[in-house]
C-alpha cells in the first residue's frame, strides 16, 4: 500500500490539531462554546475594540487557564513522539521510548529532588535544571555502561536502560515515601503527569526546547536514518555511530526534561505515536519525524479532554490514561510481532 503524501498528511494534522486544540479549551467543568473559544482567543491576540459576547469569568477560563494547558499539552505530546520515533530508530528496536531508556526516570527523580527538598524555594529554572541534568545522567549511565569492546549493541542499549529505569524509580519512590511529611502528595500527583499547573509564564522554556529539538533532529533525519542500517553500514557512508548517538542522546534528554519538568512523567506516548505514524509514512525520518510530532500533539491534547472529562469533576492523573491506551496497544503490537 503506498504511503500517503505528506501535502495530504500535514495539513489534515494541523486541522486536527487546530480542532481538538479548540475542543480542549471548550470543555471542562465549564463548557464554553467553540465560537466564544475562537472569539476570546482572537481578542487576547489581535487586541480586538469590539463589545465582547462573553463574560469576565469565560475570558479568564479560555485565556488564563485552558490555552496554555491545550498548547502545553500539545509542544509535550510532540516531544515524546518525536523522542520515541529518534529512539526506535537509534536502537533499531520497535519498543523503544523514553521511559525504556530510563531518560524519562532521570528526569523525573531530578525534579522530584527538586520539589521535595527544596518545597517553596523551587523556581522556574531550578525545576527544569534538575530535571535535565537528572535525565542527561541517565542518558549518560545507560550510554556508557551498554559499551563493551566491540562496540554498542541494541541489545545491550536496550537491556541496560530498562535496569537503569528500575533503579532510578526505586530511588524516587524511596524519596517520596521518606519524606512524606513535606510535599509528597506533590511529587506523587506530579509524577502522574498532567498539565493543571500550565500557565502563560511556564510555556516559554518547553515550546522553545521542543521546537528546537524537533527542528534540530529534522535536519539531521538524513543520518540519523543511516543508523537505521547498522553501524558498519553507516561507516560506509561516513557517520560516526558512537559521536552521533552521544548528540542525539543529548538532544533527546534536553527535550525529555524539559517536558518533564513542565508536565510531569507521562508514560507510552513515545512508543505508540512513532508506530502509527511509521505505518502513514515509512521509515524515513524525514516523512516520519514531522507526522510523529503533530500525530504526537493530536493525541495527548485529545487525551487531556479525556482526563478532564471522564470522571467530572474530578481529573484523572494523566499517567493513568495514556498507561490504559498504551498497556492495550502494546499488547496488540506484540501479538502482531510474535517474533519478537
Amino acid at each position: 500500500m503506498k504511503a500517503p503524501s505528506l501535502s495530504i498528511l500535514i495539513p489534515l494534522l494541523l486541522c486536527s490539531l487546530a480542532g481538538v486544540l479548540v475542543l480542549s479549551v471548550a470543555l471542562g467543568t465549564v463548557t464554553i462554546s467553540p465560537h466564544s473559544v475562537v472569539g476570546i482567543v482572537t481578542s487576547e491576540l489581535f487586541n480586538s475594540a469590539s463589545p465582547p459576547s462573553w463574560t469576565r469569568g469565560e475570558r479568564h477560563i479560555v485565556w488564563e487557564l485552558r490555552a496554555p494547558r491545550a498548547l502545553l499539552a500539545a509542544a509535550a505530546g510532540a516531544s515524546l513522539a518525536t523522542i520515541g520515533a529518534v529512539l526506535q530508530v537509534l536502537t533499531r528496536n520497535p519498543l523503544a521510548d523514553p521511559y525504556l531508556f530510563g531518560i524519562s526516570s532521570g528526569a523525573a527523580l531530578g525534579a522530584v529532588t527538586v520539589i521535595l527538598y527544596a518545597g517553596a524555594k523551587t523556581t522556574s529554572v531550578a525545576l527544569p535544571a534538575a530535571a535535565f541534568i537528572g535525565a542527561l545522567l541517565a542518558m549518560a549511565v545507560v550510554f556508557f555502561a551498554s559499551r563493551s569492546p566491540s562496540g554498542t549493541s541494541s541489545e545491550r542499549l536496550i537491556l541496560t536502560g530498562v535496569a537503569v529505569a528500575f533503579l532510578l524509580q526505586a530511588v524516587t519512590n524511596f524519596l517520596i515515601f521518606n519524606t512524606l511529611d513535606r510535599g509528597a502528595d506533590a511529587a506523587i500527583f506530579w509524577m502522574l503527569g498532567g498539565f493543571s499547573n500550565a500557565r502563560w509564564h511556564v510555556l516559554p522554556l518547553p515550546v522553545v526546547v521542543v521546537l528546537t529539538g524537533v527542528g534540530w533532529l529534522l535536519l539531521r533525519a538524513r543520518v540519523i536514518n543511516a543508523l537505521a542500517l547498522g553501524d558498519d553500514a553507516a561507516r560506509s557512508v561516513g557517520v560516526d555511530p558512537f559521536a552521533l548517538r552521544l548528540e542525539l542522546f543529548v538532544v533527546t534528554s534536553l527535550m525529555t526534561g524539559a517536558t518533564v519538568a513542565s508536565c510531569g512523567a507521562i508514560g507510552f506516548v513515545g512508543l505508540i505515536l512513532p508506530h502509527v505514524a511509521r505505518m502513514l509514512t515509512g521509515g524515513d525520518l524525514r516523512r516520519l519525524l514531522p507526522v510523529a510530532a503533530l500525530g504526537g500533539a493530536v493525541f495527548l491534547v485529545g487525551v487531556d479532554v479525556v482526563a478532564r472529562r471522564v470522571m467530572l469533576p474530578r481529573e484523572v492523573p494523566l499517567g493513568v490514561v495514556t498507561a490504559l491506551i498504551g498497556g492495550v496497544f502494546f499488547l496488540l503490537l506484540m501479538r502482531g510481532r510474535r517474533s519478537l
